[in-house]
């Protein structure tokens, strides 16, 4: 059906950009502008220094991946809505 599948894949999508967000949020809170905020690194004599942080190249292709996704679910219902009388 048609309305179920638009409905597929516009959840789809919110969901894609909700993975995204939060993805950019994990990226802030545990990169370098965490240093500073920390307790123990504003004690007196004490250097806090950022090493790194473990790849995130995984999640974001994941994020790609969800959007590539979104291309598929709207060719589908692209073909969905060509074979329903609603196209003339």
């Amino acid at each position: 059906d048609l309305a179920i599948s638009v409905l597929i894949a516009f959840l789809w999508l919110v969901s894609t950009f909700v993975w995204a967000k939060a993805l950019a949020d994990i990226k802030v809170s545990t990169g370098a502008s965490i240093v500073p905020g920390i307790e123990s690194c504003k004690a007196p004599g004490t250097i806090c220094h950022f090493l790194s942080v473990t790849s995130m190249g995984i999640l974001n292709v994941s994020v790609v991946f969800g959007l590539l996704n979104m291309v598929v679910w709207a060719g589908n219902i692209w073909l969905v809505y060509k074979d329903t009388n609603l196209h003339s």
